[in-house]
């Protein structure tokens, strides 16, 4: 008889160990389906059952077996715990996620509200805008157009006043040539009577004018020659003066001759003051300012061959424009051709001399 050989305790562990692990692999499986499938629950403590089976057989190594299937199926349950408190903490966490997902969501939503509202009244206010700048577009517009019918109007009104003015200047002018042609025939008919009468006057002067030309003419004739008789008179008696003059000279004594020759200076200086104021006068032009008896006196410088060299107011009139025209007269002789052949001793007193100048005007 063949002897029976006792398995090993390797042998007598391997296929109870082989159970429990298999055991344990469909155990995890069905947890993580069941995970899987079951819906979301509100959180709860986990209770584990664990049904131990006591084996028929009462060996050590089955005890063993069932005591490591215990350990295994205690640890399971703590990882399940575990497990289903970290799920418990992610759905809590998803939770406060998707409360702070949906808050922020109802705050854009209400922000997007107030958008939408603000948009809402810009495009309100943009479109009463527009309505408003229409209103006034059209209110310009209508303004416009009521200032050019104005402005038409009124130039419509220009036009036919100045055609109704142009109209009135024209038959104004009208009857303004026809007046002017009625008063221009009137002229040339009273122009022609006017000419026959002056004509005839004209002529009646013309006809006085040549006898009195001719009564004149004989007058002068008559008069010339009386006064070219006086002068010859006259000449001739100065003559006769001054040859009896000299006769007297040379007949009397010395001192009879000097009285002579100084009665006859006298007489030649005399006559020259009379001949200047009478040069001074032909040359005066009367001031406006002049009046009856006004007098100067001026101080006058002369040459030998009578020359006037300076003429200064020795005396004012108390006018200074009839001094002036004074001056201004006797300045004007320039030279006295009677003066020249005068003996030294008789010019002497004239190189600088004072004369009183009183115009004989008859409108003083």
């Amino acid at each position: 008889m063949r002897e029976q050989r006792e398995p090993s305790a390797s042998e007598n562990y391997f296929w109870p160990t082989v159970w429990a692990i298999g055991l344990h692999i469909l155990i995890f499986g069905m947890l993580f389906v069941s995970f899987a499938m079951t819906p979301e629950l509100p959180p709860s403590k986990p209770i584990v059952q664990a049904t131990l089976y006591q084996l028929k057989s009462k060996s050590q190594a089955t005890t063993q077996t069932n005591q490591k299937i215990a350990g295994e199926a205690k640890k399971s349950a703590a990882r399940q715990t575990e497990v289903e408190q970290m799920e418990q903490k992610k759905v809590e966490q998803e939770a406060v996620k998707a409360a702070e997902q949906k808050k922020e969501e109802s705050a854009e939503k209400a922000a997007e509200a107030k958008k939408a509202d603000e948009a809402k009244a810009s495009e309100a206010k943009k479109a009463d805008e527009a309505k408003k700048a229409d209103e006034a577009k059209k209110a310009d517009a209508a303004k416009k157009s009521a200032d050019a019918k104005k402005a038409e109007e009124k130039k419509l009104a220009d036009i036919a006043k100045k055609k109704s003015e142009a109209e009135a200047k024209k038959a104004a002018e009208e009857e303004a040539k026809k007046k002017a042609a009625e008063d221009a025939k009137k002229k040339v008919v009273e122009d022609a009577k006017k000419k026959a009468a002056e004509d005839a006057k004209k002529k009646a002067v013309a006809d006085a004018a040549k006898k009195k030309t001719a009564d004149d003419a004989k007058k002068k004739a008559a008069a010339d020659a009386a006064k070219k008789k006086a002068v010859e008179a006259a000449r001739k008696s100065t003559e006769d003066k001054k040859a009896q003059a000299l006769a007297d000279l040379l007949s009397d004594t010395p001192q009879r001759q000097q009285a002579l020759a100084d009665e006859q200076g006298d007489e030649v200086a005399g006559s020259f003051d009379d001949l200047i104021r009478a040069r001074a006068a032909e040359g005066w032009a009367r001031p406006p300012s002049a009046r009856k008896n006004m007098t100067v006196v001026l101080q006058i410088g002369m040459l030998p061959d009578g020359t006037v060299t300076s003429v200064t107011v020795a005396k004012s009139s108390g006018d200074g424009p009839f001094d002036s025209s004074a001056v201004a007269a006797v300045k004007n002789i320039g030279r006295l051709t009677e003066m020249q052949g005068m003996k030294p001793s008789d010019f002497n007193p004239y190189r600088s001399f004072k004369m009183t100048f009183t115009p004989e005007d008859l409108a003083l």
